[in-house]
């Protein structure tokens, strides 16, 4: 049996609240969106998944990756009852930098179970989500680049040579991209909508030694053409790069159902893609993924695609 990891902690249902036990701030990145998901992984069929609490990543980690002062100012602690704007689309409250740091906390610990043969694959639910985050500052909901500082922390372990990020948010992942500009060992590659916020993401960002690549998608297209482009694109790639490890920014906000942008994909569509990055790892590097959740607003349609993939990590040798 195919031994999954499930990372969450309740806390990440307590970030946007000024008050723990009171009602969230109006926001899309709500804490719904985890209460969604684990009502829909509390179905029979999930009962293999091993289910982790999230623990907290050390600070001076955070710090290796992010300016320290930024990171100061991200955990600096907020009264009870009161919202801080870290900039114009992401919020603090009392219990935002405790989120944020066992998000990442979730993601390193998964990425060394999976590495040293504790558990095949991982998915990581926590919130808020990290591929906004650039060096120096915060943006669209994320505090701290999850995913990026997974991927630096997997090259740090024995065997790991490679690694490939592949990040299927609808938006561009622009703080996974700057946190990893610089990196030759970590393959970051990206499919977002553009034009849409925040802008980036064009082919012509290439990173520092070509290791990033960009797939702008055209607004209003399908599935179909998100198909196309990562057989053409995507796969070649991860298979020419020989990774060690996969590293997944799902974001399921590309979804035909969700309110922020205008991908249509559908849920069978993340089964198919999901289906597809497993296969690559089975090939590549011993059936090795971590996948951590990004963007999703749609509720029903995030806790639906969500199980589906969640599925799919699950299925013995992906068949």
């Amino acid at each position: 049996m195919t031994r999954v990891a499930l990372y969450t902690h309740s806390v990440s249902q307590q970030h946007g609240r000024p008050r723990l036990d009171g009602p969230p701030i109006q926001h899309p990145e709500q804490p719904d969106r985890i209460a969604s998901i684990l009502s829909a992984l509390d179905a029979p069929d999930f009962d293999p998944l091993i289910r982790m609490t999230s623990p907290l990543a050390d600070i001076e980690l955070v710090k290796k990756y992010h300016d320290p002062d930024y990171v100061d100012r991200a955990i600096a602690p907020v009264p009870e009852g009161q919202v801080q704007a870290m900039d114009d689309d992401t919020n603090k409250t009392i219990a935002s930098a405790d989120a944020a740091l066992r998000a990442v906390g979730a993601a390193c610990e998964a990425v060394y179970r999976v590495v040293t043969g504790k558990e095949d694959r991982a998915f990581v639910a926590m919130r808020p989500p990290g591929h906004h985050a650039e060096r120096g500052r915060s943006m669209g909901f994320c505090l701290f680049g999850t995913v990026a500082i997974a991927a630096q922390e997997a090259l740090l372990l024995d065997g790991i040579n490679r690694v490939a990020v592949i990040d299927f948010d609808v938006h561009h992942g622009n703080g996974t991209q700057d946190l990893l500009w610089h990196q030759p060992a970590a393959l970051t590659i990206t499919s977002q909508q553009m034009p849409l916020w925040p802008g980036t993401g064009e082919r012509s960002e290439v990173g520092a030694h070509g290791q990033v690549i960009n797939l702008p998608l055209p607004p209003g297209s399908d599935g179909q053409v998100m198909r196309q482009i990562y057989e053409q694109d995507v796969f070649p790639a991860i298979e020419a790069f020989q990774p060690d490890l996969l590293l997944l920014s799902a974001g399921f906000d590309a979804h035909a159902d969700d309110p922020l942008a205008g991908l249509n994909w559908s849920t069978e569509d993340y089964v198919w893609l999901t289906d597809r990055l497993v296969a690559l790892a089975e090939t590549l590097c011993q059936g090795r993924v971590v996948s951590c959740l990004e963007g999703g607003y749609d509720l029903s349609a995030l806790a639906e695609a969500t199980a589906a993939h969640v599925r799919c990590l699950m299925r013995e040798g992906n068949d």
